[in-house]
């Protein structure tokens, strides 16, 4: 029975933490089916999606804090996104007037939904790490992780030695949670595919929804690539990484301040 509880409150919290992203993919999925008179789809999910991080903030279940962070990764996947349409990776089809180089703002809020959750379920399960590798050795291979994004169109993908790093700086690393009173631990690189294999489940739906197109998906939906799997597991070690770091600057500002003593 105790085993039943903690699942109950650790799938209440998981499902708390996925407000924005069940938000996303429910705009996808509705403004598909219903379409709004005088308005693009692509600019109607926008104003949806602002209108829903704003109540998500008034309402206390995003903090100040948390809404900077997903602004970060706003830009951070607007700006890959812009790359990625460029180079044929993948587009977007419909017309809209929120769309800059061909990619519609909202597509950034896709990837801010990631850094969203890694947010909320942290303060929610109240999650530390034991064994962090420290700010140079996780920042550079964020960086390094990011940037292989762009250069593997022009340049050797150096994706799988870059996976095989992750296990690498990674493998003293663990998630510690709570749930209720009980405190249990998860390896980082194990959360990190776990996270990008429901990432890709997320995908499919998406572009089952056309909220992107593939080039084998434009004369029919097919099933998007095992592949993609593993730049999502990527993907996640950058969010977790700015995350993980800017935790521990806040703490450690709230710890040297003298009126949080």
């Amino acid at each position: 029975m105790k085993s039943l509880i903690q699942l109950l409150h650790f799938g209440y919290h998981q499902a708390m933490s996925c407000i924005f992203p069940v938000a996303i993919f429910g705009t996808l999925a509705l403004s598909s089916v219903i379409p709004i008179p005088y308005l693009h789809r692509y600019d109607a999910i926008l104003l949806v999606l602002l209108a829903v991080q704003y109540l998500m903030y008034r309402s206390g279940l995003e903090t100040k804090d948390e809404i900077k962070v997903i602004c970060v990764f706003h830009i951070i996947g607007l700006v890959l996104e812009i790359y990625k349409v460029w180079m044929g990776s993948w587009s977007y089809p419909e017309q809209a007037y929120s769309k800059i180089l061909g990619v519609p703002l909202y597509s950034g809020f896709m990837y801010a939904s990631v850094a969203s959750f890694m947010c909320q379920v942290w303060r929610r399960l109240r999650m530390d790490m034991t064994g962090w590798p420290g700010f140079a050795p996780s920042m550079l291979l964020g960086a390094a992780i990011y940037i292989n994004f762009f250069t593997h169109h022009f340049m050797p993908d150096f994706r799988w030695w870059l996976t095989a790093l992750v296990f690498i700086v990674f493998w003293k690393t663990w998630i510690i949670y709570r749930v209720r009173a009980t405190t249990y631990r998860m390896p980082l690189s194990l959360a990190f595919i776990i996270v990008g294999f429901f990432i890709w489940t997320a995908e499919n739906i998406a572009t089952f929804f056309n909220a992107w197109k593939y080039p084998d998906q434009h004369d029919a939906w097919q099933l998007v690539s095992f592949s993609k799997i593993s730049s999502w597991f990527l993907l996640v070690i950058i969010s977790v990484i700015i995350v993980a770091q800017l935790k521990y600057v806040k703490a450690n500002r709230t710890a040297d301040d003298p009126k949080s003593r």
